[in-house]
């Protein structure tokens, strides 16, 4: 008799706490390297994420591999060979908390800060990262604009291409997130 309660009280309340995840699978990253000699944007609409507005937590990733739009295609290869290093670290993300306390109900534009764990090339840094935040109808749209300093993630430009590649990369993102249906 105690377990049919459990179960009861589980299938009651799924369904409200399912329907305050808000995701998103196709949010976009644009990556942008401002160097003396060059300049590299690259893109990835595989922006993966997850928003939790009942404790407030979030969780993004993103392919390493996903991203296009180089220069050319040697200059993908190098950035997922030899910066990267992709094949041994696949994937970027972040997961955390808003500090703020948000509504989720109620519309409106928030700034926010996220934050939480940032993993790049197998390093993970604690960071903060502001954001807006707009709430439309159950919906949410999140935009953010960082910079990542490379050594921060033990990434290394050799000297032969360090005019090249900045040392810091200018990460934007923007992804809409909506409520899984019932």
């Amino acid at each position: 008799m105690r377990f049919l309660i459990v179960i009861a009280s589980i299938l009651l309340f799924l369904p409200a706490i399912y329907a305050q995840t808000h995701r998103c699978d196709d949010g976009l990253v644009k990556l942008r390297s401002d160097a003396a000699l060059e300049i590299i944007d690259a893109q990835s609409h595989h922006l993966k994420g997850a928003i939790d507005a009942t404790n407030n937590t979030f969780a993004w990733s993103v392919e390493i591999t996903s991203l296009k739009g180089f220069n050319s295609p040697l200059q993908k290869e190098h950035f997922n060979e030899n910066y990267m290093e992709s094949p041994k670290y696949p994937r970027a993300s972040f997961s955390g908390k808003i500090i703020e306390k948000i509504d989720f109900e109620q519309n409106g534009t928030y700034t926010v800060r996220a934050k939480g764990q940032l993993s790049i090339h197998g390093i993970t840094q604690e960071r903060i990262i502001k954001s807006t935040l707009e709430i439309k109808n159950g919906e949410l749209i999140v935009k953010s604009d960082f910079s990542v300093p490379l050594s921060d993630h033990n990434i290394s430009i050799p000297k032969i291409v360090h005019q090249k590649i900045a040392e810091e990369i200018n990460v934007n993102i923007e992804a809409r997130l909506k409520q899984p249906r019932k």
